[in-house]
């Protein structure tokens, strides 16, 4: 087992001179640009922030770029596949990612983790992956997780470490700028990939579809602002907003240019209630721009809000194009 390789946190990556390609695209040969210099891979790879080198075996290697990667897309990997299988390049440019996303996560996620003697408890880490998993996407609370995997608050929080440490799970933030109501003090819980939270994610008869459908998008739209926000250069912030009251937003995207708020439904249509939290954020915070992804395929104006489709909107985003820019509408101009 080879170890993980980890970038130079102090060197810095060139930002693109061109626009960024959309981040579900990827190409089956490419060049990129990483912490300064040019390299390159006959692996497939896509656009993903914040990720390391993992060789998963001797014979094979794939690079993961920890702040950008910049490709030159050649072919399109469909919204639905994303969902089910994922972003990881090992995973999206094999013949079975099915299977190939299993082992990942039973080689990586866990041997792989007691190899570089970071878990003591291997069998209390694989409960809390499996616990945790049911978070994605969620407010994140420690002591529900610890309940949940049978072990102390203080283990879920040096777990949590790890995966953070490893760069395979981050939080978001509350947003609290100038708040005017009272808001929940927990953040939010993002695993980096959908198809490894789907395969963490145990499902039964009583899940609905929703339950694991919904989580894997706002993930995968998490991604991409996340991406986003790297590209702008590092001013520009992502977190989300909670009330006590329950009324949420699922990401606000705050910069010197940017203040907006963003919710996302896995929904083909846009209901008067999916708008209450973008409402309620209006009013507090009216100088914001507000959105909602849905997986519909018309770009509406609701109330003064955009309601964009999804997958339209992840293909279209770019470092050098505002949020709030429906792409149709803005060729059409």
């Amino acid at each position: 087992m080879l170890r993980a390789i980890i970038g130079d946190k102090d060197a810095q990556c060139i930002r693109p001179a061109r626009p960024l390609p959309p981040l579900i695209e990827i190409e089956d040969n490419l060049s990129v640009i990483q912490l300064g210099r040019t390299i390159s891979s006959n692996l497939p790879a896509i656009i993903h922030p914040h990720l390391n080198e993992i060789s998963l075996t001797r014979e094979q290697t794939f690079k993961r770029d920890r702040d950008r990667l910049v490709i030159a897309p050649r072919r399109t990997l469909q919204l639905d596949e994303a969902l089910q299988f994922g972003l990881v390049p090992l995973v999206v440019g094999s013949g079975a990612p099915a299977e190939v996303l299993r082992g990942y996560v039973a080689l990586y996620l866990r041997e792989e983790v007691q190899t570089e003697g970071l878990v003591r408890n291997l069998g209390g880490f694989a409960r809390f992956l499996e616990a945790v998993a049911f978070s994605h996407g969620g407010v994140l609370n420690v002591a529900n997780v610890a309940r949940e995997c049978q072990v102390e608050r203080k283990v879920v929080e040096g777990y949590l470490g790890v995966l953070e440490d490893l760069l395979l799970a981050w939080l978001v933030p509350v947003f609290s700028r100038q708040a005017r109501r009272v808001l929940s003090s927990h953040p939010k819980f993002f695993l980096f990939d959908a198809g490894v939270y789907r395969s963490l994610r145990r499902t039964g008869p009583l899940d609905r579809p929703g339950d694991v459908e919904g989580p894997a998008l706002e993930g995968l739209v998490a991604q991409h602002l996340r991406a986003w926000c790297a590209y702008r250069g590092g001013d520009d912030t992502l977190s989300f907003w909670r009330t006590a009251s329950g009324n949420e937003v699922d990401f606000v995207v705050y910069g010197p240019l940017t203040f907006c708020a963003i919710e996302v439904k896995n929904t083909t249509r846009v209901r008067p209630e999916d708008l209450r939290g973008l409402r309620a954020f209006r009013e507090d915070y009216p100088t914001s721009t507000q959105i909602l992804l849905y997986r519909g395929t018309e770009s509406l104006d609701l109330d003064g809000i955009r309601c964009l489709p999804c997958e339209r909107f992840l293909r279209a985003l770019r470092p050098d194009t505002e949020l709030a820019v429906d792409p149709v509408l803005h060729q059409a101009e």
